[in-house]
């Protein structure tokens, strides 16, 4: 069976959270399953272990829970990218617009260094408003976008459209 499949067969549907009209993704199943978590870390580190990619900067919360354990994989640091007043050192911070809400995210000014290739993983790509802002905090700190990892895209808000002028290189396991 295919990776796809195997998550598909696994991401539960919670509808109406955080707000009505909305169909929450739940990731939390895959952490249930240890073989299959290890195979989604096995499968994303081959896919990125012949790119030049510098760190895997992951955003809060979920975008830790694999972004983690490719950056150990792959050899290379891990960047935390968290929500506002949630790190202790100085720091760059972007608001944005949620597609039911608007948010505030920070990541540690020395977390990147100039010219470093970061890839930007995250949970679920829905607008693309939380990968953008993650962007521009990667850039703020002279960093480059090496691309934009996801485990499940939302293709139908099209937020692949709105990080084209990052980077082309965007990747997902599953498409809804």
């Amino acid at each position: 069976m295919l990776l796809e499949d195997k998550l598909k067969n696994v991401i539960r549907d919670v509808p109406d959270f955080p707000k009505p009209g909305i169909l929450f993704k739940d990731i939390s199943t895959i952490m249930l399953n240890p073989e299959l978590s290890k195979e989604v870390v096995a499968h994303l580190a081959s896919v990125y272990s012949g790119q030049k990619i510098d760190a895997v900067a992951g955003i809060e919360s979920r975008g830790f829970l694999f972004g983690y354990p490719l950056a150990m994989a792959l050899d290379i640091p891990f960047i935390l990218i968290r929500k506002k007043g949630k790190l202790p050192y100085k720091k760059k911070s972007f608001a944005y617009e949620l597609e039911y809400g608007t948010a505030e995210i920070e990541m540690h000014d020395d977390a990147v260094t100039a010219g470093q290739n970061v890839l930007i993983h995250d949970d679920l790509l829905a607008t693309g408003g939380s990968a953008a802002a993650a962007a521009e905090l990667v850039k703020q700190c002279g960093g480059q976008i090496a691309g934009f990892s996801f485990l499940v895209n939302l293709s139908f808000l099209n937020g692949d459209k709105k990080l084209q002028k990052y980077s082309s290189n965007s990747m997902n396991l599953v498409s809804y």
